[in-house]
């Protein structure tokens, strides 16, 4: 049996990701996966417990969530999608347009960048 492609691993994660499903996601992450969400100062987190730090506390207020993938190209390991992330908050959709570059090695996540304007985010 042939492992994923970088896309199906991908859009594994973000499926998983959807639920607040943080073990199955995980498990198309590398242990030492490189997570970088670009605008919002973090700076780069590390592995599992560094994704989870970051995650948990986004999606904490989140009752449902919604990637809607909007185009995708994949050139080797290197896939990126642009994407509408639709959050459920307890009294309203809350949306933030999204681009996100993964590298996928061995059917894992290697690195993921996330990609947005911040003051989209705020203005929300």
């Amino acid at each position: 049996m042939s492992a994923q492609t970088p896309t199906a691993t991908v859009k594994a994660f973000l499926a998983a990701m959807e639920k607040k499903d943080y073990a199955r996601g995980l498990q198309n992450v590398a242990e030492d996966c490189e997570y970088t969400n670009m605008p919002a100062g973090m700076g780069t987190v590390r592995g599992h417990a560094g994704i989870r730090q970051v995650l948990e506390p986004f999606f904490g207020p989140t009752l449902e969530n919604e990637f809607v993938i909007l185009r995708e190209s994949t050139t080797g390991p290197i896939v990126f999608m642009e994407r509408r992330d639709r959050h459920r908050l307890k009294d309203r959709w809350v949306e933030l347009p999204v681009t996100g570059v993964f590298e996928v090695h061995g059917g894992k996540i290697t690195v993921w960048r996330d990609y947005f304007d911040i003051q989209t985010l705020f203005a929300a």
